[in-house]
């Protein structure tokens, strides 16, 4: 598996990210994985502003997980903000959410969305999930990103 690989976990529910973080080490997924708590965070994660001004410490992701409902800035505002960008356009973004709503999903889509995961019930089933996602993103090949100028 490429060890060098990021995936930035975008989900305002501090459950989900202890569920997320015990299914990726379950599953055997070396990837590094970078965590943040809503839109504005995110967005400033991938310009690499503020706290996350350093690469090194905090590089742009192959594959972001996002959520959609969250204060600040939505997943919907981050992923139509990913979408303009010219440097980010291409960042597999994969919506993880509790949502079954099938307008979500088209709106998801319209707005760029490689993906739509529906948050999986148990640890177990989230573990497979994850281990299939860490498998795929083992055998892909990510185009280089640019961080996206200030504004």
């Amino acid at each position: 598996m490429n060890t060098q690989q990021t995936i930035l976990l975008v989900d305002d529910s501090e459950n989900d990210l202890i569920l997320m973080r015990a299914a990726f080490k379950k599953a055997g997924c070396p990837i590094l994985l970078q965590e943040l708590r809503n839109g504005e965070e995110a967005i400033n994660y991938l310009k690499g502003e503020r706290q996350f001004c350093d690469r090194k410490q905090f590089p742009l992701p192959a594959v972001m997980l996002l959520d959609l409902n969250m204060p600040m800035q939505n997943g919907f505002d981050v992923l139509a903000w990913v979408r303009s960008q010219p440097g980010l356009k291409r960042l597999a973004v994969i919506i993880l959410t509790s949502s079954i709503r099938s307008e979500d999903v088209e709106r998801a889509f319209d707005l760029g969305a490689n993906s739509f995961l529906v948050k999986p019930s148990t640890l177990e089933a989230l573990t497979a999930m994850m281990g299939c996602l860490c498998e795929w993103i083992s055998i892909s090949h990510f185009p280089p990103l640019t961080k996206p100028p200030r504004k």
